[in-house]
């Protein structure tokens, strides 16, 4: 899409509003970084997002993304995802879920979350609660 495009001007209008809410300010680089991050359901690093975001217009730089990506999960618009140690992922889908990962090919696939029943038998550290429970199922390719 480019700049003079309705619905890039729509879009963008959407992605404004989406970052506010989340107590974001909308700045020009965290819009077009939310804008890549949130075109489709998907998992990106972000190395990933950061080749995506400068395929157009004014390039951002790699620690503008990494510090954005750092603070869009902090505020959930996105899930930040630990699958594997080397790189950071993030999930554009916020719901609970569960998730494959291959690390050879590095895929990330969504397991929804009443796919997996977890018992857990355990009470949690004193002055603490369960705020929630995210399974990473690593798969790799059959030999």
């Amino acid at each position: 899409m480019n700049q003079t495009d309705p619905q890039n001007s729509e879009h963008r209008k959407k992605i404004v509003q989406l970052l506010r809410s989340h107590g974001i300010s909308p700045t020009v680089q965290r819009v077009k970084i939310a804008s890549t991050m949130l075109l489709r359901p998907q998992h990106l690093s972000a190395d990933q997002v950061l080749t995506l975001t400068n395929q157009t217009g004014r390039p951002v730089s790699k620690a503008t993304v990494y510090n954005s990506l750092g603070l869009f999960a902090r505020k959930g618009l996105i899930r930040e995802l630990f699958v594997d140690p080397d790189r950071a992922f993030y999930d554009s889908s916020t719901h609970p879920h569960h998730h494959f990962y291959n690390a050879v090919t590095q895929e990330i696939c969504d397991i929804d979350e009443s796919a997996i029943q977890i018992n857990l038998d355990a009470t949690p550290p004193p002055d603490t609660e369960i705020s929630g429970v995210e399974l990473v199922v690593h798969v790799r390719p059959r030999k």
